[in-house]
C-alpha cells in the first residue's frame, strides 16, 4: 500500500480520514478551497468489469437530486490506476459512533432517522441506482441531520459468491448484508437497501445487528439461512414490527421505502411529535458534544503552498471532470459486459453486416470533447439515421 498522495484528480489531499474494505478516505480540497471527501479504491478490487460498472454508476450518480440525505456525488475517475470517487464532505460522527458512545436512540428518534434515510434512499433508487452497502458506519449524523455517505460505490459491492471471500471483506458489511447478497445472487433489487436500512434502525434502537459472530464467514452463513431469524432483542415493542418486516428473508416480503416512511410517520404521530421537531431532537441528541469537523482544523503553510501550486496547475489544464473524457457508450458497454456474465454464449446471426476491420472504441479526448448540447444532438442524429422513416 502506497503512502498518502499529494493529489487525487484535481483535489489536493490534506489528511487521511479513515480506511476500510473498499479503500482509503481522504479529506481533500478543491482548487478554490472547498473541502471534499475522496475515496480511493483498493487495487485488489480492480478488473475491467468493475471499472465499467463504476463508470456507468458514476455517470448516473451525478443526476441524483431531491434530497438532503445523501452526500452529493462530485466526481470520479473509474479508469485511474486506482479509481477514486469524490463526494461532499459531511462533518460529524457516524451513527455507529453516536450509539456506541452515547447509547441507543429513543423510539421516536429511531423513527425520525428511518423516515429521513428512507427519503434519501428513495432519491437514489429514483435515479436507477442502489446503495448496496448501507450500514451504521455509512450514516453521518451532521448538523442538519443524518446523511448517507459512500453512495456511488455500489459497482464494487458485487453480489457474486467470490466477492464475499476477498481479503478486504469486513464484518461490518456482512452484518448488514441482505440474504440474497450473502447467498451469492448476482442481482439485487431495491429491497436489498430496505433490509440494510432495517439493520441500521436495529442498531440505533438496540445497539446490535440482526446476526453476529466472531468472523464474517460465520455471520454470512447465518444471514443466508432462512431457518435462523434475526435477533430483535432489546428493540422497543412499538417499532419492532416495522424493523422485523424490513429484515424479512424473502425480498418480496419486505416493505417498500414508501411504506417504511409511512410506518415511521405513524410512530411519530403516536408519540405526538411532528416530523420537523423530531428531526431537531435527533440533531440535538447526536451533536450534543459538538460536530467533529476535520475541515476546521488548521492546515500547515506547506499545505497552503501545495494547494496554491496545484490550483495554478488546474487553471492550465482546465476544469474537465474525468467522467467527461470517458467513452460515450459506457452504459452500453457495462450492460453488455454484465449480460455476458449471465448468459451462455450462443452464436447469433448479426442483424447488420459486420466489417472484418476491428473498430476502435468511441473515445473523446478532453481537448476535443464537444459541448453537451452538440454531443446530444450528434447522438440523436446518429440514432435516427438508422431508420430513414424517422
Amino acid at each position: 500500500m502506497t503512502g498518502m498522495p499529494d493529489r487525487i484528480g484535481r483535489y489536493t489531499v490534506a489528511k487521511e480520514l479513515g480506511s476500510g474494505g473498499m479503500g482509503e478516505v481522504y479529506l481533500a480540497y478543491t482548487p478554490g478551497g472547498d473541502p471534499v471527501a475522496v475515496k480511493r479504491i483498493r487495487s485488489d478490487k480492480l478488473d475491467p468489469l468493475m471499472r465499467a460498472r463504476f463508470e456507468k454508476e458514476a455517470l448516473i450518480a451525478r443526476t441524483v437530486i431531491g434530497t438532503n440525505r445523501v452526500a452529493r456525488f462530485l466526481d470520479a475517475d473509474p479508469f485511474a490506476d486506482r479509481p477514486w470517487l469524490a463526494m461532499e464532505y459531511v462533518a460529524g460522527r457516524t451513527l455507529l459512533a453516536c450509539v456506541d458512545e452515547e447509547g441507543v436512540l429513543p423510539t421516536a428518534l429511531v423513527a425520525s432517522l428511518g423516515a429521513l434515510l428512507a427519503e434519501g434512499l428513495s432519491a437514489v433508487h429514483s435515479a436507477g441506482l442502489l446503495h448496496r452497502d448501507l450500514k451504521p458506519q455509512n450514516v453521518v449524523m451532521g448538523k442538519d441531520g443524518p446523511v448517507i455517505i459512500d453512495f456511488g460505490l455500489g459497482a464494487f459491492m458485487d453480489a457474486a459468491t467470490e466477492s464475499l471471500s476477498h481479503s478486504g471483506m469486513i464484518i461490518g458489511t456482512v452484518r448488514c448484508m441482505p440474504p440474497e447478497q450473502a447467498s451469492g445472487q448476482p442481482k439485487v433489487t431495491p429491497a436489498a437497501d430496505v433490509y440494510a436500512l432495517g439493520t441500521v434502525l436495529l442498531y440505533a434502537a438496540a445497539r446490535h445487528y440482526p446476526y453476529d459472530g466472531a468472523a464474517w464467514e460465520a455471520v454470512a452463513v447465518q444471514v443466508a439461512n432462512p431457518a435462523i431469524g434475526p435477533d430483535l432483542s432489546g428493540v422497543p415493542d412499538a417499532i419492532k414490527p416495522l424493523i422485523a418486516s424490513m429484515l424479512a428473508h424473502v425480498p418480496e416480503e419486505r416493505p417498500t421505502l414508501g411504506a417504511v416512511a409511512d410506518g415511521c410517520a405513524q410512530l411519530l404521530k403516536s408519540a405526538g411529535l411532528p416530523p420537523a421537531e423530531a428531526r431537531l431532537q435527533l440533531i440535538a441528541r447526536t451533536t450534543a458534544g459538538g460536530t467533529r469537523d476535520a475541515a476546521k482544523e488548521p492546515v500547515s503553510p506547506s499545505f497552503e503552498k501545495l494547494l496554491e501550486a496545484q490550483g495554478k496547475s488546474y487553471e492550465i489544464s482546465g476544469p474537465d471532470s474525468p467522467l467527461d473524457g470517458l467513452r460515450r457508450d459506457a452504459k452500453a458497454d457495462a450492460d453488455a459486459a454484465e449480460a455476458d456474465t449471465e448468459e451462455s454464449a450462443t452464436p447469433r446471426e448479426p442483424a447488420t453486416p459486420v466489417s472484418d476491420t476491428p473498430t476502435e472504441p468511441k473515445v473523446w479526448s478532453k481537448a476535443g470533447w464537444p459541448p453537451a448540447s452538440k454531443r446530444v444532438a450528434d447522438e440523436l442524429r446518429m440514432e435516427y439515421a438508422v431508420d430513414t422513416a424517422l
